[in-house]
């Protein structure tokens, strides 16, 4: 064996030593070195090189051997290319590891145990000389190991190690990427286990891993060692931190999701074991964040300084993908991989494609639901699939069905449809990997589903952060749309937007911000409780209602904390989206019969016979029935616009009837901390009644800016319930008194000097109504996502012809 030095620390390589010691420990190293100033922990350790593997197999003679075997590898024969994986494996575990590298390492052992402690545990992480790149990530291809306590068990580790380099998984990924099997060599990295089987551990993005959004870190984690969260064996708990507001000393977490992290993986208390088993996370522990704010927030800062690091280096912006884990010994966060995000990050943020289902589908057609990975639709046959072995029968096209899935089933999953799996988040193997090879996927549908083996299915992943199953084949359209080559109107374009889920993905749309984004849908959706039972529990008569609400509120200090964050976080997230394009957020307007059905809201809600003309809008906001309701949504807009300092929010009242009524809601805003003016706060009110227009003047000296609101003002004006049937068709926004209301309220706000927007279809479905707007002047047009890129065409060409004209 040739005389030669194989151990390198981490202290003396980084990322232009990739050559020498792979991606992986090169990029530990880098971080090491560069980064520990920063404040960013990793744990000590030495890589073994690649020429120590080479040299390792020149001595053995063991090349031709390789060559030969794998000369009868074929990537579309699984059975064939299993057992080639398995005989080179077996020639290069058979080299050996030759006495001078086998002192090397034991001297390099101890020399870190003298650092860390006789019972100190390693983890051998395999580091492959081509792992890391721009467009290849090679993540989970080799093998790793962990808890490692003796020098012999570090010894075999390594030769385990070596030769993982031949997994089947691993060839086949070389095969399909173009990378040759003789031109790609391992290393090693030995370094100090982080005892996150005590505490947790996760992996993080540095952007939004399905939209491809840049502006935030995204992080999991849950209890005990990683592997649990890659796997795909529990639903992580789910992080965001918005980048921009972070830069500026907000430290606040934008939004969480918890997961139910029904696994925990440790370690063997014998620490001559190498073995780790999964223990079930107690009940009570896995309904608790496994991260602190404060835990969050580091992470974030670990993400933030390691891409900005790694962006210098490569002189372009380089999203990061991290693990980490929390050391239960010492309570300290460590990094321990970092590498270049090479699936979301190069998807084109300028090329939109949509998918659409063209008939909705019927509430007994849904099958399964979980979490949507990308925003695509397909449809297949079901095959579920229960190990590894069961791959053999899968089929090209199918939906591949498992409880979870591992890198193992690489080549089969690259001839699915899509992927649907029981556990798992968006983190996990199957969701990395159906990014990779662009296909839907929805993870973690749980155990109560409706899905058969063999069923035809559609899945969709187009509806949101939800993904659902439908029974049977349901026709879909693909558009696609390229966004760098739309006009830009003269004319403001914002979209309507109630869903945070919507959010990250909708942000690449050309648009000038968000025009209404409501509140109600978020209360709705993740909220589900009546503000005024949270603020007064006590108040709620019914016992099931009571309950209800202690299961929601569990674990927060009460039912206002709940709200409070809930409603912050969905609003924050749709502000962090298009920051710092402006935001307007309506304040709640539901009616009295919507308030009623939510938990706990039939005590607090009178019954009206007409809930469109009752007890809604700004009427309620400074009323003894609703006060302490409003002051909670007060807080949670504080709480966005200041703690995370989204200040793109402006704020919007809607079904204000009378001035008097618009004086009270601002002194009631102004004395929960949301002063008009301060911070830059801008409110609006809702132009929706007759008397707004008729009294414009009034109400732009109170107010900031108009949004018409078509829907009720053409009800209000033609005297028609819109909610009724029978007299739909006198519904018309077109009709002439209608355009007449909206041309005196644009008129009256552009005398006084205030922008005047309207958020409604009727400039979408109708193009004469976008003329007559476009003509008026208008500030703004805000409707659905789906209608703007039309409608953006249609007023570019109006305002070509009125320039002509």
């Amino acid at each position: 064996m040739k005389d030669h030095q194989y151990i390198r620390w981490f202290k003396d390589i980084g990322l232009a030593n990739l050559a020498e010691v792979g991606g992986k420990t090169a990029s530990l190293g880098e971080i090491y070195r560069s980064l520990q100033p920063l404040g960013i922990r990793v744990p000590n350790g030495f890589a073994i090189t690649s020429a120590a593997y080479r040299d390792m197999l020149d001595r053995a003679d063991a090349w031709g051997a390789l060559r030969s075997v794998l000369k009868t590898s074929t990537d579309g024969d699984p059975g064939q290319q299993h057992d080639a994986a398995k005989q080179a494996r077996s020639i290069v575990y058979e080299a050996g590891l030759p006495d001078e590298l086998v002192q090397q390492i034991t001297a390099a052992y101890i020399e870190l145990c003298e650092q860390y402690g006789p019972d100190l545990r390693v983890a051998v992480r395999s580091s492959a000389t081509a792992e890391d790149l721009p467009d290849a990530s090679f993540a989970g291809q080799h093998d790793s190991f962990l808890n490692i306590g003796n020098k012999e068990g570090l010894l075999e580790a390594c030769r385990k190690c070596f030769a993982s380099l031949f997994t089947a998984r691993a060839i086949s990924y070389r095969e399909k990427n173009g990378f040759d099997h003789f031109k790609v060599s391992l290393a090693i990295a030995v370094m100090k286990m982080v005892r996150a089987d005590l505490a947790s551990s996760g992996v993080m993005f540095s952007l939004d891993t399905d939209s491809g959004f840049r502006d935030v870190v995204f992080i999991t984690s849950a209890y005990g060692l990683g592997e649990n969260i890659v796997q795909g064996t529990v639903d992580p708990d789910e992080f965001y931190v918005h980048k921009p507001t972070f830069a500026l000393g907000h430290r606040c977490v934008l939004r969480r999701q918890l997961g139910a992290k029904q696994q925990t993986l440790v370690c063997d208390d014998d620490i001559n074991s190498q073995k780790l088993h999964n223990i079930d996370t107690p009940e009570v522990k896995g309904g608790r964040f496994s991260l602190s704010d404060d835990d969050v927030l580091t992470l974030a800062h670990y993400a933030i300084e390691t891409e900005n690091h790694y962006s210098a280096q490569r002189g372009a912006p380089c999203p990061m993908d991290l693990e980490w884990a929390k050391d239960g010994d010492d309570g300290q966060l460590y990094l321990l991989q970092a590498r270049p995000e090479t699936v979301a990050s190069r998807k084109p943020r300028n090329l939109l494609k949509r998918y659409h289902l063209r008939d909705k589908p019927d509430k007994a057609a849904l099958l399964a639901s979980g979490r949507a990975i990308g925003s695509a639709i397909a449809s297949g046959t079901v095959r579920r699939v229960a190990d590894v072995s069961a791959l053999s029968s899968f089929r090209d096209g199918e939906i591949l069905f498992a409880e979870s899935t591992s890198p193992d089933w690489g080549p089969a999953m690259r001839r699915a449809a899509a992927l649907v799996t029981e556990r798992g988040g968006r983190t996990c193997h199957a969701a990395i990997v159906a990014r990779e090879f662009g296909i839907p996927a929805i993870v973690g549908i749980g155990s109560d589903h409706q899905l058969d083996d063999g069923a035809l299915v559609t899945l969709s992943c187009a509806e949101g952060d939800t993904g659902r199953v439908y029974r049977g084949e349901i026709p879909f359209e693909v558009t696609t749309t390229q966004l760098d080559q739309l006009p830009t109107p003269k004319t403001k374009v914002m979209i309507n937007l109630g869903s945070p889920e919507q959010a990250f993905r909708l942000s690449a749309l050309p648009c000038n911000g968000v025009g209404l984004a409501r509140m109600e849908f978020i209360v709705n959706e993740y909220i589900k409780a009546h503000p005024m039972a949270l603020a007064c529990p006590d108040k709620v008569p019914e016992e099931s209602a009571r309950q209800a609400l202690k299961a929601l509120t569990e674990h927060y200090a009460s039912g206002a904390d709940f709200f409070i964050q809930k409603l912050s976080e969905g609003i924050g997230t749709i502000a962090a989206a298009f920051y710092p394009r402006p935001v307007i957020v309506r304040t709640s307007d539901f009616k009295t019969n919507e308030y009623a059905r939510l938990i706990g809201g039939s005590h607090f809600e009178p019954h009206e016979e007409n809930p469109m003309l009752g007890f809604r809008g700004a009427a309620r906001y400074a009323h003894p029935a609703y006060a302490e309701g409003f002051a909670l949504e007060c807080a949670a807009l504080k709480r966005a616009r200041e703690d995370m300092g989204l200040t793109n929010i402006k704020v919007m009242i809607p079904f204000c009837r009378r001035i008097p009524e618009g004086e009270q809601v601002l002194q009631a805003m102004a004395e929960h901390g949301l002063r008009q003016g301060n911070n830059g706060l801008d409110v609006y009110v809702m132009c929706e009644i007759p008397n707004n227009v008729v009294q414009i003047d009034a109400f732009s000296q109170l107010f900031d800016g108009i949004s018409i609101g078509s829907n009720d003002l053409t009800q209000l004006v033609l005297g028609v319930d819109r909610d009724s049937d029978v007299v739909a068709f006198d519904f018309d926004e077109r009709d002439p008194g209608v355009m007449e209301m909206i041309r005196l309220a644009v008129e009256g706000a552009q005398r006084n000097g205030i922008p005047a927007g309207i958020c409604g279809e009727a400039p979408s479905n109708y193009p004469e109504v976008a003329e007559y707007l476009v003509k008026l002047g208008i500030t703004s047009i805000s409707l659905s996502p789906d209608a703007l890129l039309r409608t953006i065409e249609k007023v570019v060409v109006i305002e070509q012809q009125e320039q002509v004209s």
